[in-house]
């Protein structure tokens, strides 16, 4: 009964521990309080960035950064890079759009907007009808542009920049200026909503730059001076000029938004917006309704904990965009330096594998050097130890300097030294699962510390993830989720294999469960898609770590948990209003009204377009390959490896499943099962390495201990494990049969071969009186001089 109702209950505490991180929400300091202005005034500068900003060259905006909130500004729209144009477009459109027309890859040629001017009153963009089908037939966003102007009943537009954002979608402009005029208080003050476009500063020359803003920086002196009573300003640097991206300059000025940080739902991370938070943020702050399809974006919100000092201040985000600048130069060739190594390292190892197994008898090939397997195993540490090396790297300011990709290599380089030397001196380093559990445990402490502290490494990290892209500010990564399910569940099977079989399932639950818990609260991973796809992987793991195989009733069980745990999620998600979805709440939603296949064709562009052009798909690849057509023949040492100890096969295969699913479900492709094979793949080869070695250790008879002695001293003779042995790894084994021996006293498996005793003298040849079979010729109290006997027996 206990056996039937096990699985039932271990579902049940998983579904239980996904559904309370996924559906926690935590309750903000300074939410949008609706109506907070009478007036808005949107004010862009294409181009302009934090470190354009100083007292000197624009003190309008420094007086106004010091007085209002500030944060930076991530510029992304469906064209990268976002070009002028498209900032525009995106910012009235509130969601990515893209002004259409043929546009050379990686630069930004000067548009060709064609604004018509019929009574002197509004304006008329002719190619807005165009632009508007290109958005909503062509790009997989749905986008409307012009939806911001629709949601108002007045708009007014200075510039061309402006006539962009503020034209409604069939081209009208409420009211247009080309340029700004002298005194522009009639005008702002003709409607709620203003947008002024003043200019764009392009290049790298920083006196050019200079010049430009300081021209920006006078006419914004301008619409301050003339803004309405009860008002809103929001300067932005809106778009890129040319690639690669940068981080731009966001500053909000009003009542409610006094010297804080700037921040919205949609980045979850204080100091950093998106330019489609804009265009909600000017509606909630006029207290207008959003449009029927709803924004992208989030309306942003002032919080605190901004320094005193607008100089310490700035030196924020304008650090945060030399590391996002930085990120993206070094990520690739780290990246493909990763796989590489790891791919030459596993062709090194197939011969290893080939002759690891000793020979039993007096003749056989040569075995490997002991120096030569050492130094192999030191090198598959440290690639597996990699990916958590590189993450604490971003520790230190490598982006600060003029060569940082070569100090980020030196920082990673010497972080790397010293986790391997740490996992080399680590006690129990000799025995099978040694390393596999020390490095386990170091990769779960990283990542699991980065998250718990805030996520600080991962933002913008080499390894993390870079707001230019725009796809997420806080929480884990797509690396980091890889890497992490990794070492918690590897870390779940490694403590696993050290308690008696019927106490296996409880701890891999528990220590999964506590890494559901990380991955899917909103406090902490902030990543539901990856606790759905943990717990499904785990699910699977517990079912499996007692022993046995993948039956359809424990398939049948784990997959009931993953879909109790979306379903239950999605229940509570949907509860909550409209702008407070999580990603699952408004898929669903877009599946009612009819839009859900605009999210499909989404995900499966980006799963294909990270597929062909990701090197973590080389490293998924690479380790399949691997595992597939080395480690699991019967040569590979991994099928042995996964009879002695069954709660690593049960991690193993929970991380296979928990990858595949998290990266295919989040439009990662095979992102998160590369991650996970970087670390995988490297330990379950140094594994099988050492099981082959050991393949040939001999039994030794020990007449005084009880048969099949556990770990709780019981000598019941039912044949189960012994989760406490001397190295600590616990392999099962039957009890120990033939005549003469109560019991089997196994060598450790890790550290070395127990010397056979003395063979017997010789004597007659032939059995003796009632002997027979295979230890005919033994006498009491001796044995036959055989080689080895093999002690690491298949559990079932």
């Amino acid at each position: 009964m206990r056996r039937r109702i096990a699985p039932i209950l271990l579902t049940l505490v998983v579904v239980a521990l996904g559904i309370t991180a996924l559906t926690a929400r935590p309750e903000r300091e300074a939410s949008p309080p609706g109506r907070t202005a009478d007036f808005v005034v949107l004010v862009g500068v294409a181009g302009l960035r934090w470190e354009d900003v100083d007292p000197q060259t624009t003190p309008t905006l420094w007086r106004m950064a010091q007085n209002g909130s500030i944060g930076s500004l991530s510029v992304r729209s469906a064209h990268r890079p976002t070009c002028p144009v498209d900032g525009w477009l995106t910012l009235g459109a509130g969601s990515y759009a893209a002004w259409n027309g043929s546009r050379q890859a990686g630069g930004c040629p000067p548009a060709q907007v064609t604004v018509e001017q019929p009574d002197g009153i509004g304006a008329n963009l002719p190619d807005q009808e165009s632009v508007v089908l290109h958005n909503q037939e062509r790009l997989p966003w749905g986008t409307v542009p012009g939806a911001l102007a629709e949601s108002v009943r007045c708009s007014v537009a200075v510039g061309p920049g402006a006539a962009v954002a503020a034209a409604r979608p069939f081209g009208r402009v409420d009211r247009y200026a080309p340029a700004l005029p002298a005194d522009p208080a009639g005008l702002l003050g003709s409607c709620v909503l203003s947008i002024v476009d003043l200019g764009t500063v392009t290049g790298e020359d920083p006196a050019a730059r200079a010049a430009v803003a300081r021209e920006a920086d006078a006419r914004l002196a301008r619409v301050l001076a003339a803004r309405p009573p009860r008002s809103l300003v929001i300067v932005a640097g809106v778009s890129d000029t040319d690639a690669p991206s940068r981080l731009h300059v966001a500053v909000a000025d009003g009542p409610g938004w006094e010297r804080g940080w700037l921040t919205s739902a949609s980045t979850g991370r204080e100091g950093y917006l998106q330019l489609v938070d804009l265009a909600p943020t000017a509606l909630t702050a006029l207290g207008r309704p959003m449009p029927e399809r709803l924004f992208l974006g989030r309306p942003a919100e002032s919080v605190g904990g901004r320094p005193a000092d607008l100089a310490a201040a700035i030196a924020a985000p304008a650090d945060a965009d030399r590391e996002a600048a930085a990120q993206r130069r070094v990520a690739d060739w780290f990246f493909t330096l990763l796989a590489g190594a790891q791919v030459l390292l596993a062709v090194a190892v197939l011969p290893l594998l080939r002759r690891a197994r000793r020979h039993a008898g007096p003749y056989g090939p040569e075995p490997v050097s002991r120096r030569v397997v050492a130094v192999v195993e030191l090198l598959l540490i440290a690639a597996a130890l990699a990916v958590p090396a590189a993450l604490l790297a971003d520790a230190v300011p490598w982006w600060r300097g003029d060569h940082a990709g070569v100090y980020f290599a030196g920082v990673t380089v010497l972080l790397l030294v010293a986790a391997t030397a740490v996992v080399r001196l680590a006690p129990g380093h000799a025995s099978t699962l040694g390393p596999l559990g020390a490095v386990a445990g170091l990769t779960t402490l990283a990542v699991g510390l980065d998250v718990l502290t805030g996520a600080r490494l991962q933002l913008n990290g080499v390894v993390g993830y870079s707001a230019l892209e725009g796809g997420r500010y806080a929480g884990l990564g797509t690396v980091g989720l890889g890497v992490f399910l990794a070492g918690s569940l590897l870390s779940a099977g490694w403590l696993a294999q050290r308690v008696r079989r019927s106490w296996r399932p409880p701890v891999m639950v528990a220590v999964g469960g506590a890494a559901v818990l990380v991955v899917g609260s909103p406090y902490l991973g902030s990543d539901p898609i990856g606790a759905i796809a943990l717990t499904a992987g785990l699910s699977v793991a517990a079912a499996i770590s007692a022993g046995g195989w993948l039956t359809i009733s424990r398939l049948a069980w784990a997959t009931m948990a993953g879909l109790a745990l979306t379903i239950g999620f999605a229940v509570l998600d949907l509860r909550r209003p409209a702008a407070e979805r999580g990603s699952l709440g408004r898929f669903l939603a877009a599946v009612g009204d009819g839009t859900g296949g605009l999210t499909v064709h989404r995900s499966s562009t980006a799963n294909f377009e990270t597929l062909v052009n990701s090197p973590l798909t080389v490293l998924a690849l690479a380790g399949a390959l691997l595992v597939w057509f080395a480690l699991l023949q019967p040569w590979g040492g991994l099928m042995r490896l996964f009879g002695i100890y069954p709660a690593m096969r049960a991690a193993m295969a929970g991380t296979a499943v928990a990858a595949v699913i998290g990266g295919v479900l989040g439009g990662d492709a095979l992102d998160v099962a590369g991650a996970a094979a970087a670390l995988v793949v490297p330990m379950a080869a140094l594994a099988a390495l050492r099981v082959l070695d050991h393949s040939t250790d001999r039994t030794l008879p020990d007449a005084g201990r009880p048969r099949d002695e556990g770990p709780g001293g019981s000598g019941d003779g039912s044949g189960g494990d012994a989760g406490g042995g001397p190295d600590g790894d616990g392999p099962d084994r039957p009890a120990p049969t033939g005549a003469g021996s109560g019991a089997a006293r196994t060598a450790d498996a890790g550290a070395g071969p127990v010397a056979a005793p003395a063979p017997p003298a010789p004597r007659a040849p032939g059995p003796a009186p009632g002997a027979s079979g295979p230890t005919a010729g033994t006498g009491a109290g001796k044995r036959a001089p055989a080689g080895r006997a093999s002690i690491e027996v298949t559990a079932t």
